[in-house]
């Protein structure tokens, strides 16, 4: 399979020349010619500063982004929320934690699909974010792996 085959989805916003607004807010970005070309891939960082499962994330993320260019793809890190139950239990936050996987699985289906996006790595750090990230990753259909952040 050529890149080329890889960019099922990303080239409508990459490469379609009826659709210059999406290719100059890419360039806007600082995206060069030869990443636009790539396939797109979404890292969905589960990453927050306020739990210890979860803070190192964003750095983790980027290390898979800077990761993604040694294999020709061009990886774009985007953010999930997330709730500790560590943190919320025995107060009112605790009403949030288990509702904060759908927010989770819906925010990763909406950024993938809603910027055309090739393929996911979302990565998640505790019980609540792994299987809003799984949720997520099976409503999009597409390539998709989870990273475990330890």
């Amino acid at each position: 399979m050529t890149q080329n085959n890889l960019k099922k989805y990303s080239w409508e916003i990459s490469d379609n020349d009826e659709h210059p607004a999406g290719k100059a807010m890419l360039y806007a970005t600082g995206l060069s010619d030869k990443k636009m070309k790539q396939p797109f891939v979404g890292i969905a960082s589960c990453g927050y500063e306020s739990n210890p499962c979860n803070m190192h994330l964003n750095d983790f993320a980027g290390l898979i982004k800077n990761s993604s260019q040694e294999y020709d793809l061009t990886g774009l890190v985007f953010n999930t929320i997330g709730i500790s139950d560590g943190t919320s239990m025995g107060t009112l936050g605790m009403r949030y934690s288990l509702v904060s996987r759908e927010i989770i699985a819906d925010s990763i289906e909406s950024f993938i699909l809603g910027h055309s996006f090739d393929s996911c790595i979302a990565v998640a750090g505790c019980d609540k974010n792994m299987p809003g990230a799984i949720m997520g990753m099976i409503r999009i259909n597409r390539p998709a792996i989870m990273v475990y952040g330890g």
